[in-house]
């Protein structure tokens, strides 16, 4: 594999896929205080960059084996690329996928025509049955990132990147199984040794980032983290070979900071993204890395997330910036206490969102009771000014 393949797949990719150029964020350039480009892959067709891979490998099966049947594993992203790219090529599909795979990415997947059958709690188990279903039928097995194909058509957004910004001085890449990322990486080590490519994952799934630094191929004895799309226990070994080689550095971001990103995202640059591609941008803004006064291109790698699941990701998102608190209070339970209390919130300016009253815990006298409740803020200081207020006016109060 070479540099070479990446740019004439490329060229086939070019009437297949979506054409997304760079585009700047001066938002995002102040906060992390470089030139901060963002490439959109949650604009891509079927919603991340994986229809890349998918197609360019689907395409050569078919073009010199004659292949008609294929078989993949995925938490979501990988399963609609081969969805869509199986429909456009006239194969058939069967995907397995995780059971705790986002209801949208599963709609999704059996919409492009492929056949879903959910199995196992995380990717990995997934995979190990969509291995013994394809030796049982004998179709062909399409790997999410350990393929030589799979990592080339990857591979072609940094030709797009190059193109775009030739005098970028950091690709910034998310990676679970480590196919984005070893195949940006040997592109740009190809083109032009100076640019620095930097991987990122999530706290609760680093199992490249223990490979990269212990230099060989290490597995996690498990994934937590609500960046489903690079929940992988087990990383290619093809792939870490190449990162191992390639990749200039390798950081995490724990889930506050996915979702605070994506919430930034949200507010911001009116973007949707799923978990794992804002994955990056997190560690920008929380400075994971050095890149004062440089030229970065973050790569958002999909916008697939469940509909149903933004609000507890933005929730998390505005408690991990202070925005929304919770915090209890002794008070006395009798008419109008509520109100004089409430009184002294409206007044500095916190909006309530939620109460709960606690008349059981065995030390409350029998005038008493706990109220519980939820406010939104303006950030951490005007919650810490609030507590402040309500102590001074003789109620006990903490946050939760």
């Amino acid at each position: 594999m070479d540099h070479k393949e990446i740019e004439q797949a490329a060229q086939q990719l070019s009437s297949v896929i979506h054409k997304i150029r760079l585009s700047k964020s001066d938002t995002f350039s102040r906060m992390s205080g470089c030139d901060l480009y963002l490439k959109c892959e949650n604009r891509q067709k079927t919603g991340s960059f994986k229809v890349r891979g998918a197609y360019h490998k689907l395409m050569k099966l078919k073009e010199h084996q004659g292949v008609k049947e294929v078989i993949a594993s995925s938490a979501g992203n990988h399963a609609q690329g081969v969805a869509y790219a199986s429909r456009c090529l006239g194969l058939h599909a069967t995907i397995v996928m995780p059971k705790s795979t986002p209801i949208a990415k599963v709609q999704a997947t059996s919409g492009y025509g492929a056949k879903v059958e959910l199995v196992g709690d995380c990717y990995d188990e997934a995979y190990e049955h969509a291995v013994r279903m394809q030796k049982e039928s004998g179709a062909v097995f399409i790997h999410p990132f350990d393929d030589e194909d799979v990592i080339v058509g990857q591979g072609t957004i940094a030709y797009e990147i190059l193109h775009d910004l030739p005098n970028v001085d950091i690709i910034v890449v998310p990676a679970g199984g480590g196919g984005l990322l070893s195949g940006i990486a040997t592109y740009v080590k190809a083109i032009n040794p100076r640019i620095q490519v930097v991987g990122v994952q999530a706290q609760g799934a680093s199992a490249i980032v223990s490979s990269f630094a212990q230099k060989r191929h290490c597995v996690s004895d498990g994934v937590n983290t609500i960046a489903d799309g690079i929940a992988v226990a087990n990383p290619g070994q093809r792939t870490i070979e190449l990162i191992n080689r390639y990749v200039d550095a390798m950081v995490t971001v724990s889930d506050d900071e996915i979702a605070d990103a994506i919430l930034l995202l949200l507010e911001r640059e009116k973007q949707v993204v799923e978990p794992s591609g804002a994955a990056p941008l997190a560690a920008l803004l929380n400075h994971k890395l050095d890149c004062a006064g440089k030229r970065v291109v973050c790569i958002l790698s999909g916008g697939n997330i469940d509909v149903s699941f933004i609000h507890k990701v933005v929730e998390k998102g505005l408690l991990s910036r202070g925005r929304n608190m919770r915090f209890k209070t002794l008070m006395q339970d009798v008419p109008g206490a509520l109100e004089q209390f409430c009184t002294i919130v409206r007044k500095q300016n916190a909006n309530i969102i939620e109460v709960q009253y606690d008349r059981f815990q065995a030390d409350l006298g029998l005038k008493e009771t706990i109220i519980h409740m939820g406010v939104e803020v303006h950030s951490k200081a005007h919650g810490d000014e609030l507590i402040r207020k309500l102590n001074e006016a003789g109620y006990q109060s903490e946050r939760e």
